[in-house]
């Protein structure tokens, strides 16, 4: 009887330690995904900073230096036309 119930207490234990390494295998990949969000995030808006930097810098640019407005070209006439 006492072997028994010893191996009912051993297979317990293993299914205990099993649930616990799945548990903590479960936090890390968690922690990590959470890591990974925050990350890019992060980098979301330091490149978004990054491109409306750039683009008030074109907007400045091009307000000191205007485009000057392109030329028409002078219509030609055919030759058999008249």
């Amino acid at each position: 009887m006492a072997e028994f119930s010893q191996n009912i207490m051993e297979k317990a234990e293993a299914r205990f330690m099993e649930k616990q390494k799945k548990t903590a295998e479960r936090n890390q990949a968690t922690a990590e995904y959470v890591s990974e969000a925050k990350a890019r995030i992060i980098k979301t808006a330091r490149l978004r900073a990054l491109r409306l930097a750039k683009e008030e810098a074109d907007r400045a640019a091009e307000a000191l230096n205007p485009v000057a407005p392109k030329k028409k070209r002078a219509a030609v006439k055919k030759a058999g036309a008249a």
